[in-house]
């Protein structure tokens, strides 16, 4: 059985059951270091005004793939402190998990720079199209597909615990919140479903619009919680 420590002050919806990482985590940790490695700006100091402007105008991209790569840590680290699983379907999964985020790394990069720096780069100081109207679908596929994914690993990931829940001795409220988190992360998934979907409708030129449907993810959250919020205060009078 696994033994509860004392968590924070403020009480948190699952108590933490694990507080030093493992040797799983420690090389995950690793694969999301080297990952961030793959995002970087430059790793050459400018030697021309003109590539210092060209690396500053990488800054805007390098932060939105900074965000995504410390969310997607973020959440697998509370998983971890929350559950402290090692047992062989949370190590498979993990492990899809990190592998799928080394390479959704590179579309994540290129649609970042595509958004940020106006779809053209710089060489030998003649500005060049990084796609072409035609490709633009190929892409929101791609990137969807990894975005899709490393969603699916959490919700199976949070499923797993859930059926844990007498093992982990989760308490009726924690196992309430881990189906709540699991589903949250079921619905991200499906967005990046209907994102693919819309692409593959929208006439060629316009599928770039199918991101758009990226901004569901704050609605779909703040229904989610909003919804399950209130059963939980109905269930435990909280």
């Amino acid at each position: 059985m696994v033994r509860k420590k004392p968590g924070p002050h403020k009480k948190q919806p699952i108590e933490w059951r694990s507080h030093e990482p493992n040797r799983l985590e420690t090389f995950s940790d690793a694969v999301f270091a080297f990952a961030l490695t793959l995002i970087i700006v430059s790793i050459e100091v400018p030697r021309t005004f003109n590539e210092l402007f060209e690396t500053l105008k990488g800054g805007l991209s390098f932060a939105a793939c900074f965000a995504m790569l410390f969310l997607i840590w973020n959440s697998q680290n509370v998983f971890f402190r929350r559950y402290g699983l090692n047992d062989p379907v949370t190590v498979t999964l993990n492990g899809i998990l990190l592998f799928v985020v080394l390479i959704y790394v590179y579309p994540m990069k290129f649609l970042s720079q595509l958004l940020f720096t106006g779809g053209t780069y710089t060489h030998n100081g003649e500005k060049i199209k990084m796609i072409g109207t035609d490709q633009t679908c190929t892409l929101m596929i791609i990137y969807s597909i990894g975005y899709s994914v490393i969603y699916l690993l959490f919700f199976l990931m949070y499923l797993n615990a859930r059926k844990q829940s007498e093992h982990l001795e989760l308490t009726s409220k924690e196992a309430f919140e881990t189906n709540t988190i699991a589903y949250i992360n079921l619905i991200s998934a499906l967005i990046g479903v209907v994102v693919i979907l819309i692409a593959l409708m929208l006439p060629q030129g316009y599928n770039g619009l199918s991101g758009f449907f990226y901004f569901l993810i704050p609605i779909s959250y703040s229904v989610w919680f909003s919804y399950r919020g209130k059963k939980g205060r109905l269930l435990f009078g909280e």
